[in-house]
């Protein structure tokens, strides 16, 4: 079994600073539950409501070949699986591949949410094959895809893993009751990434980011859920209640003067991790899993990845089979696979993000002791609370739509 190579001291010494009581830098700040199943649980609350009754009974599905035709087909973001540079495959993934016969093709087509689904809901829609078999969106999307019933129900009787290892606060979703359409992959955080090296000194505040030096070398998600939710909890606003148009509008406006004074280099998807690898941009508002990737891949362990003292967001990944799907038995069996703990612990060790998977931190004790102890991957709800880490609220359709054009017309895209 492989990973990825062992924590450098930096690395090791980052994590262990972070599982500290103190506040301050990142360095100095963690992230999610270690076993604290209640930390999922306490942020639930803001998840979107139900899907309409009877939506499953009224689907109707495409027949499953799977039996006849061994292939598995997944859109993942980038950055999100354990990667062996040398052999340029996925370890786990190999491993899928020679214990089940499945072949399994896997791709990094999510970019951002919008832009993805945007891409594949036309033909979803139209009944046409969209190429994938399991794709990957965040909870606010996947409550979305469910509403326009653009996903196939879930067997969960097939997938023992998941029915015994998932994490009880995760199978209660809202948007998602009893978890017929989709299962969690990750979960994780917004907040500040930035080298530190050549920064030259730490960032604590979204006011140390819109320094002068670091004008035209700062980039942003186009998430605008993350973006402007961190810029959010510094301007005061709850954003685990109910939002006004007036508090998004004034995160907006802060995003907008930003770009025109030039601070803001991009708004980008997960691409913007290619600013930061080129040197492009050397700080902005960041997920916490690619840091510790971008670590690894550059080799640079300047880079660092800091929860605002104000605040930072967390947001949950979900494995979907989309309704086109004809192979929805090779998915599940795919998905069932990354829900065995040690499978999921191998994964965590590469991402570093938050293991939704039971058992994976006893697990992860064999592969890294430090990173079995980090509360980047297994975090507490005293971390939580003490660092002000929330969801993004649920928003009505007619909100959301709102809210996304006038996020549109800022970042232009």
């Amino acid at each position: 079994m492989r990973s990825r190579p062992p924590l450098d001291p930096a690395t090791a010494a980052l994590i262990r600073a972070a599982r500290a009581p103190q506040r301050g830098s990142f360095s100095r700040r963690s992230l999610l539950a270690g076993g604290g199943l209640g930390a999922f649980a306490a942020l639930a609350g803001c998840a979107p409501p139900e899907p309409p009754a009877g939506g499953v009974a009224q689907l109707d599905l495409p027949e499953d070949v799977s039996e006849q035709e061994k292939i598995v087909r997944w859109a993942n973001w980038t950055a999100y699986l354990d990667y062996d540079e040398d052999s340029k495959s996925y370890p786990t993934l190999d491993a899928f591949e020679e214990k089940t016969g499945i072949k399994a093709t896997y791709s990094e087509d999510v970019d951002d949410n919008d832009s993805y689904f945007n891409k594949v809901a036309p033909q979803l829609r139209a009944g046409q094959d969209i190429g994938r078999d399991i794709v990957t969106f965040t909870d606010w999307m996947a409550n979305r895809i469910i509403q326009q019933q653009l996903a196939q129900p879930l067997d969960m009787v097939q997938m023992g893993n998941v029915a015994q290892n998932m994490l009880p606060s995760l199978k209660a979703v809202p948007f998602d009751p009893g978890r017929q359409f989709s299962v969690t992959w990750q979960s994780g955080f917004a907040g500040i990434g930035y080298n530190k090296k050549k920064v030259g000194r730490e960032l604590k505040t979204l006011e140390d980011l819109w320094a002068e030096d670091l004008r035209g070398r700062i980039t942003v998600l186009s998430e605008f859920r993350d973006t402007l939710g961190v810029i959010m909890l510094e301007q005061g606003v709850d954003i685990n209640g109910d939002i006004t148009t007036e508090q998004f509008q004034g995160a907006v406006d802060e995003v907008d003067r930003r770009i025109s004074d030039g601070y803001i280099r991009r708004v980008k998807g997960n691409s913007y991790l290619e600013d930061l690898k080129s040197g492009n941009a050397i700080a902005g508002i960041v997920w916490s899993g690619d840091l510790f990737v971008l670590r690894a891949e550059t080799e640079d362990d300047s880079w660092e990845f800091v929860i605002p003292e104000s605040g930072g967001t967390m947001w949950s990944d979900n494995l979907m089979v989309p309704m086109t799907s004809t192979h929805k038995d090779n998915a599940e069996t795919l998905i069932d696979y990354y829900y065995d703990p040690k499978v999921a612990a191998e994964v965590a060790a590469w991402v570093n993000y938050i293991c939704p998977v039971e058992g994976a931190q006893k697990a992860m004790e064999k592969i890294d002791p430090d990173l079995a102890e980090s509360p980047f991957i297994f975090p507490t709800e005293d971390y939580l609370s003490d660092n002000n880490i929330q969801f993004f609220a649920a928003l009505e359709p007619e909100q959301d739509a709102e809210f996304s054009e006038t996020w549109q017309r800022v970042v232009g895209n």
